[in-house]
């Protein structure tokens, strides 16, 4: 994100002598440009400008030579002879560049560089090195480490460099003492990427006078109006767009600007200035041509590319990528290009665009760039489609300056006053001289007209206010505007916010402004008009999950998709189940292409995460969505955009859908009971998972039952002995229990006997009663208590006894509870025991032994039907 310079955004904007960047932050802050950190100098001094008064070599054994240097660091840092005279520093120094004569940047005992390096004197190759010469990358200040600044070539004219005395603050000098600003740029804003776009946000601000340079550089650079189909001859040079593969129709090009600078000193230095807001901007001086096409990108906006014009053959056309063209960019990368990537090409030895000079707007080719022998420069601005750049930058993962601005928006306008202040930069400080005719291919169009109602401003931010302090917003953010009689303003974005399109756009832009802080906050009031408030389908769901949470287990959310990994380990037929699963055709995860069709598949990867990282007794649940396709649905209609569709086109739509019922899951491992090492432990197991179904069924007043099929018919991921599917009493299957498969746990990582329960929760809440329970009334006689064994054969389940029960003791049962189960040989082969214990009490009378005796029996009687034998 950019970095932010208070003393070069002085040159758009006044600003008050004792701003500090903690201020600046508040200031951008408060009109959407957040602060990101505040990056403070790792670099403490003393530092200073050193002389080399003399360096002499010395070979060492180890191939290596270094210099033993005095250096003349002013009468405030050299040395103390015997006699009490200041003498220069001995220093130590094995950069090859060391010379006498030179001027350097000495960093003295006491000074602490990036890294926490400090500096102390150091006995060193014989001698006592009292300080240390430094080069850019020690001070933090590039990626040089060649050898030691020579401030005679760091870019200080005559004047500057010989005033420059011995112990004068380098940290000043080279503003290692200043802190820098780091500000987060919105997408939509592009053009803060430039101190002219932050000079104009700090303007709207603090109302501070905000100068727009482009102004005065658009009217000194010279202009040529040319046909748009035609070609713009520059001397030698022409330009040509020929785009055949629009993407949504728009030209990757629409503005091609650029001008020759000739007799170019290739050799110049870029100046001191430039070089250090390069550096504190993040980035590194390479050559005064290449430094100044970044100022200028960094202090306007505009990305600029600058070609060597004797390595290049016109026409220059722009085009778009052929199948099978490869391209190797600066950073000597080889990319293979798409018929969607914009390309720049020349023409040599009369070929028309055969030869690719760089991928537009993202990075240029090997081919034609400025090196230290290049004297003709041909300088070029362009504005490209924000689409075909962004595409291109994220296909080939080269994103750069130039593309992080192009895909946000460039100004369509920006292009002469970019090369302008290029040329005159270029010629200033490298003795070139610039062309007056500029090639200048403009298809650009004016932004539309918004017609904008004032009163939208309040509907939209609830922000009262007149038409005249709306008209006078949009008009400092550099909007045209017309009207407004009638309460409409007819209004021109500035072309440098391709972000405005809609009337919504210009509210935004508007509450920005005056300030979010000043919306009134007012809680919208919700009109009432029958039944508020959840349904009770709503209410159930949240009984569901209250009701698994009371028992102790957590609930998360897991991603819905799952893949051949999750097939295996739960041992499903793959074959099988991928032609009923929903395939996603640009998955997150390529392993993971399908939507599950059982909410347990996901939440064992959740279970099993836990698990790897150490944690014991993991018990989740997850209620959501799974998604059963349906291979003989209709087809999907592909509907028509910006018409509201029909009933029977959404009808279609629907049918063509996969059903998507709502599940509840719950894995259960581990524990089920830790008391400690000195009380009750218990591993989880089947029971478990059933106590979590009967409560639901409890709570919701379900009445769900189990059935246990036989072994050979229960499902691959379950226990064959030790699973049972949930029915309604009407015999619907809502769901499965049980523990899984040994081969499960064993795949998943799981404990043995890990339980687990999924109930359909779209097919069981419809299902319920909803009428109103008649609460009993209180009964006032005494009960009676009995316990009742009955000898069963082992296909008679306990539930279905449990209703005989309930059948023969009518009203006078007041509850019934299992609590043993026993087989073995004293109840015989095929046959197990079921003892209940009971409690009677009628509602109108105090029971007596007859009356008990009476119920008994009817109980034994009807339990004769199911072979049920009451044990003595």
């Amino acid at each position: 994100m950019p970095m932010i310079d208070i003393d070069w955004l002085k040159d758009h904007v006044e600003i008050p002598e004792d701003l500090t960047y903690e201020q600046l932050a508040k200031d951008l802050v408060r009109v959407g440009l957040e602060e990101e950190e505040i990056h403070q100098s790792q670099v403490t001094g003393p530092i200073v400008v050193g002389y080399v008064v003399d360096a002499t070599p010395e070979p060492q054994k180890n191939g290596k030579t270094i210099n033993w240097c005095h250096v003349d660091v002013g009468d405030e840092f050299n040395e103390t002879d015997e006699n009490g005279n200041k003498v220069p520093r001995g220093i130590i120094c094995g950069a090859p560049n060391m010379a006498a004569g030179e001027k350097v940047v000495v960093t003295l005992p006491g000074a602490v560089l990036p890294g926490d390096f400090k500096i102390e004197p150091r006995k060193t190759y014989g001698h006592i090195s009292n300080g240390m010469c430094a080069s850019e990358r020690e001070l933090g200040l590039g990626d040089s480490h060649d050898g030691i600044i020579l401030l005679r070539e760091y870019g200080f004219s005559k004047q500057e460099y010989d005033a420059l005395q011995p112990g004068d603050d380098a940290m000043e000098l080279l503003h290692l003492n200043n802190p820098v600003l780091e500000i987060n740029i919105t997408p939509d804003r592009g053009y803060a990427f430039s101190y002219r776009g932050v000079a104009r946000e700090y303007h709207h601000s603090t109302k501070a006078v905000f100068t727009d340079p482009v102004i005065e550089l658009n009217e000194k650079a010279p202009h040529e109006a040319k046909p748009v189909d035609g070609a713009a001859p520059v001397k030698d040079m022409e330009v040509l767009v020929e785009d055949n593969n629009t993407i949504h129709g728009v030209p990757g090009c629409d503005r091609y600007y650029g001008r020759i600078v000739r007799d170019f000193n290739p050799n110049a230095p870029t100046p001191n200035w430039m070089r250090r807001r390069l550096i504190r901007a993040g980035m590194r001086s390479i050559s005064l041509a290449v430094d100044v096409t970044n100022y200028v990108m960094l202090d306007l906006g505009q990305p600029l590319h600058a070609y060597d014009l004797n390595k290049i053959e016109g026409p220059i056309v722009v085009r778009r990528a052929s199948e099978g063209e490869k391209l190797t960019t600066l950073d000597k990368k080889e990319h293979d290009l798409s018929p969607e990537d914009l390309l720049i090409t020349d023409s040599p030895n009369g070929e028309h665009a055969s030869r690719i000079l760089g991928l537009a707007g993202v990075m240029g080719g090997l081919y034609g760039e400025i090196t230290s022998e290049t004297t003709d420069i041909f300088v070029e601005a362009a504005h490209f489609d924000q689409v075909s750049i962004a595409r291109s930058a994220r296909r080939h993962k080269t994103p750069s300056e130039a593309s992080r601005r192009f895909e946000r928006g460039v100004d369509t306008q920006l292009q002469p006053a970019a090369v302008e202040m290029a040329v005159e930069l270029l010629t200033r400080y490298g003795s070139g001289e610039g062309s007056r005719t500029p090639v200048d291919y403009n298809a650009t169009t004016r932004p539309h007209d918004i017609r904008f109602k004032v009163s939208e401003v309040a509907r939209v931010s609830g922000l009262e206010l007149d038409t005249n302090t709306i008209s006078d917003i949009l008009t400092d953010i550099g909007c045209h505007v017309g009207g407004g009689g009638n309460g409409e303003f007819s209004v021109q974005p500035p072309t440098w916010r391709p972000d405005l399109t809609e009337p919504c756009d210009l509210v935004e832009e508007v509450a920005r402004l005056v300030g979010y802080d000043e919306i009134p906050v007012r809680v919208p009031p919700v009109p009432a008009s029958g039944r508020t408030g959840l349904t009770l389908e709503q209410q159930r769901q949240r009984w569901v999950s209250n009701t698994l949470a009371q028992y102790g287990l957590v609930e998360t959310l897991s991603y819905p998709f799952v893949g051949d990994a999750d097939y295996k380990a739960f041992a499903l037929d793959d074959k099988a189940i991928k032609p009923i699963s929903v395939e996603i055709t640009n998955p997150l995860a390529g392993d993971r292409p399908f939507l599950r069709r059982s909410l347990l598949l996901t939440l064992a990867m959740t279970v099993q995460r836990n698990i790897r990282r150490g944690l014991q007794n993991v018990s989740l649940f997850e209620t959501g969505h799974v998604f059963l396709w349906n291979p003989d649905a209709p087809a999907i209609p592909a509907l028509p955009g910006g018409v509201k569709p029909t009933d029977e086109q959404l009808a279609a739509l629907d049918a063509g859908l996969p059903d998507q019922p709502l599940h509840t899951a719950a894995i259960l491992t581990g524990k089920a009971v830790d008391a400690g090492w000195l009380g009750e432990s218990r591993d989880v197991d089947w029971s478990d998972a059933v106590e979590v179904v009967t409560r639901i069924s409890e709570r919701l007043g379900a009445d769900l039952r189990l059935r246990q099929p036989a072994a050979d018919q229960v499902p691959a991921s379950w226990h064959p002995g030790r699973y049972a599917e949930v029915t309604l009493p009407d015999g619907t299957k809502v769901g499965e229990v049980g523990e899984f498969h040994p081969h499960v746990n064993e795949a998943l990582g799981f404990p043995e006997h890990s339980a687990a329960m999924e109930l359909n929760l779209t097919a069981l809440l419809p299902a319920l009663d909803d009428k109103p329970v008649q609460a009993k009334p209180i009964a006032t006689f005494p009960p009676v208590h009995q316990d009742l064994a009955f000898t069963v054969p082992t296909s008679v389940t306990a539930r279905e006894l449990e209703d005989v029960i309930r059948e023969a003791a009518g009203e006078n049962l007041e509850s019934i509870e299992l609590f043993d189960v026993f087989t073995g040989e004293q109840v015989g082969k095929d046959s197990k025991s079921l003892a209940f214990a009971v409690t009677f009490r009628s509602p109108s009378k105090t029971l007596d032994s007859s009356d008990s005796e009476a119920i008994r029996q009817a109980i034994v009687d009807k339990a004769e039907a199911l072979g049920a034998q009451l044990r003595a």
